[in-house]
């Protein structure tokens, strides 16, 4: 699938693997797509704040990724979602449920470490479900749009299709799918 994608397609790809290896997550997230399309400036034309998405993205991840969606049905429940934030954080330091979880040691990863040795700058960062399910439905919409290749705006309707953190993150900052489309924010 990947030699239907465009550069700038590509570029977004490898800039959220790049993003996933930096906060030393264990796998590529749709997270991680959507800061490699804020970093590639394909939110530029929406008049996105590149920094506000950020800190908005941030809190979500201090959450543990919980949406608003999760949290109202949390509270049906009578569970408070930031009290258990509060709490975890008392108990684990604050961003507990942000941090990533730790990586699998293999021999390798032992030995470098034994040795003082760093992780590999290159070392393979999978893609998880949802980041795979958003290249996937990226594809789908290019070829719904009679579209031989996937780029950028590919990606963002992608993850504008989807439920979860970048859509409702996107979506607060008046980017929906329409206004992806159209070039502009809602």
């Amino acid at each position: 699938m990947f030699e239907r994608f465009t550069r700038d397609a590509r570029d977004v790809v490898t800039g959220a693997v790049a993003e996933a290896r930096r906060s030393g997550d264990t796998a590529v997230t749709e997270e991680h797509l959507l800061r490699a399309l804020m970093e590639q400036g394909a939110l530029d034309p929406l008049g996105v704040d590149r920094a506000a998405v950020a800190a908005d993205l941030a809190a979500a991840r201090r959450r543990g990724g919980m949406t608003r969606a999760d949290e109202e049905a949390l509270a049906g429940l009578g569970i408070d979602l930031a009290e258990v934030v509060s709490r975890v954080e008392e108990a684990h330091g604050t961003g507990a449920l942000a941090q990533a979880p730790p990586r699998r040691r293999t021999l390798g990863s032992s030995l470098r470490s034994a040795f003082g040795r760093p992780e590999p700058a290159d070392r393979h960062v999978p893609f998880g479900e949802g980041a795979k399910k958003t290249l996937e439905q990226a594809l789908r919409i290019a070829l719904g749009r009679r579209e031989n290749h996937i780029t950028a705006l590919h990606l963002l309707l992608a993850l504008l299709s989807r439920p979860g953190t970048a859509a409702e993150v996107l979506a607060d900052h008046g980017v929906t799918y329409a206004a992806a489309e159209a070039g502009r924010a809602a």
